[in-house]
C-alpha cells in the first residue's frame, strides 16, 4: 500500500448488494461515516439485480425465517421518503406435491405455520383452481402461502442508497478492494478509487467475502456460492398469468412466478461455482424445461431472456453476521443465500447494533445463530 495519506471513515462497507447498501445506510443514519466500496460500475450487479424478488416468510431455515419476519415493519412502513411506490405488493406462494412427496409436504406445512399461521393445505383441483396449466394428476396437494409479496427491488434499493448519501455517506463504485492492512488504529483498505482508513470494515462481498477476507489475512470461513439459473417464456395464447402465485416443487426441483406477462422459470439449481459473473448453463435450462413441462401444459416454444447468478451459503444455511474473533473491526456480513432480500432489514438492523451501539438488544439466541465463530469452531 502507498505511505500516502489515506481518507478516513468510521466504516467501509465492501459490496454494493442489498447487503452491503442496507447496512451503510442504517450506519449512516446511525451518525457513522460510511464509505461503501462496489467494484463493479453499479451497485446490485450481481445476486440482488438477479433476484426472483419474492418476500416469503416460510421460506429458509427457522434463522432464516426470523430474520424475515423481523424484516416484514420495515417493508411494509419504510422510512419517510425511502420510496414512492410500495415495496411489497400480492402475489402468494405455492408449494405442489405429487404423491410421493404427501410426507414433505405435510412437514413444511406444519413448518410455515409457525410462520404464518395462514397457510393452508390444498387439494389439488383448489391449486388447479389458482394455476390452471398445472396438468391433472401431476400434483396431489399443495401448500399455500397467501402472505407472500413481490419485493419491488430496484425500488428498495434505491431506498437504500438515497438514505445513505442523505446520512452523508458514500457509495464508490468501480471500487474494487486490492489489499487490507491492520494498523495501530484500524484498518487501511486500498481500493481502486483510492485509501481509506476506518477502525471497522465490513464484509459485504457475497461471493467474493471469503476473498476478501483472504486479503486481511484470514482463512476463508468456507462460504460457497451456488448459481441458480432463470429464464423468461411466453405464457400459452390467450392465458393471463398476472394474479398466479409463484409456484414451486415441494422439494424445489423447479419453480416458475409472472413476471410482467411472461413467466419465470428456474430448476432452483445450486450448482457450487467459483466466484464470477455467472451465465446459464444449456443443460441447467434444459433441465427446467423437462422438470416445467412434466408439471404443467407449457409449451417452449421460445426462451426470451436467459440469466443466472450466485447465491452464497455458509455450511449450515444460516447467514454471518458479526465480528471475526481473529481480527479486531472486521464484521462479516455474508451467506446470505437465497434470503438476502428479504431478510435484509433485520440484518441491516443487527449490524447497526453490532458496530454503532444501536437499537435494544438483539436476543442472543439469534446472534449465537448469525455468530461467524460458530463456523470456525472444530478446524
Amino acid at each position: 500500500m502507498s505511505p500516502a495519506a489515506a481518507r478516513t471513515a468510521d466504516v467501509v462497507v465492501i459490496g454494493a448488494g442489498i447487503a452491503g447498501a442496507s447496512a451503510a445506510f442504517a450506519l449512516a443514519r446511525a451518525g457513522l461515516r460510511v464509505v461503501l466500496l462496489e467494484r463493479e460500475s453499479q451497485p446490485a450487479y450481481h445476486t440482488t439485480g438477479r433476484s426472483a424478488a419474492l418476500f416469503i416468510k416460510c421460506y429458509g431455515n427457522a434463522t432464516v425465517r426470523r430474520l424475515t419476519v423481523d424484516s416484514e415493519p420495515f417493508y411494509r412502513e419504510p422510512p419517510a421518503g425511502f420510496a414512492e411506490v410500495p415495496l411489497l405488493t400480492p402475489r402468494g406462494f405455492m408449494f405442489v406435491a405429487r404423491g410421493d412427496q404427501l410426507a414433505k409436504l405435510h412437514e413444511e406445512i406444519a413448518f410455515a405455520r409457525r410462520f404464518v399461521p395462514a397457510v393452508r393445505r390444498l387439494e389439488a383441483d383448489e391449486a388447479r383452481a389458482l394455476v390452471p396449466l398445472l396438468r391433472p394428476g401431476y400434483a396431489a396437494a399443495a401448500m399455500l402461502d397467501p402472505e407472500a409479496r413481490d419485493l419491488d427491488v430496484a425500488a428498495i434499493m434505491g431506498g437504500y442508497l438515497r438514505g445513505l448519501r442523505a446520512a452523508g455517506g458514500e457509495l464508490l463504485c468501480n471500487a474494487e478492494v486490492t489489499a487490507l492492512r491492520r494498523e495501530e488504529r484500524g484498518w487501511r483498505v486500498a481500493s481502486r478509487a483510492g485509501e481509506f482508513a476506518t477502525p471497522v470494515v465490513v464484509d459485504a462481498a457475497g461471493a467474493w467475502a471469503d476473498a476478501v477476507a483472504g486479503l486481511a489475512g484470514l482463512s476463508p470461513l468456507g462460504l460457497v456460492p451456488r448459481r441458480r439459473t432463470a429464464f423468461l417464456v411466453d405464457p400459452p395464447d390467450g392465458v393471463e398469468v398476472g394474479r398466479w402465485p409463484l409456484v414451486a416443487d415441494v422439494e424445489e426441483q423447479f419453480y416458475i412466478k409472472p413476471d410482467a406477462g411472461r413467466i419465470l422459470c428456474s430448476p432452483a439449481d445450486e450448482t457450487p461455482s467459483p466466484p464470477c459473473d455467472a451465465a446459464p448453463e444449456e443443460l441447467d435450462v434444459a433441465i427446467a424445461v423437462e422438470r416445467i413441462q412434466r408439471a404443467f401444459d407449457l409449451p417452449v416454444r421460445h426462451i426470451r431472456h436467459r440469466w443466472a447468478g450466485l447465491r452464497t451459503f455458509a455450511t449450515d444455511d444460516t447467514p454471518v453476521l458479526g465480528f471475526d474473533p481473529r481480527a479486531e473491526g472486521f464484521f462479516w456480513l455474508a451467506g446470505q443465500g437465497g434470503y438476502g432480500i428479504q431478510t435484509a432489514p433485520a440484518m441491516a438492523a443487527l449490524a447497526a447494533a453490532a458496530i454503532a451501539g444501536t437499537g435494544g438488544t438483539a436476543d442472543a439466541g439469534l446472534l449465537e445463530a448469525l455468530d461467524p465463530a460458530r463456523l470456525l469452531r472444530d478446524r
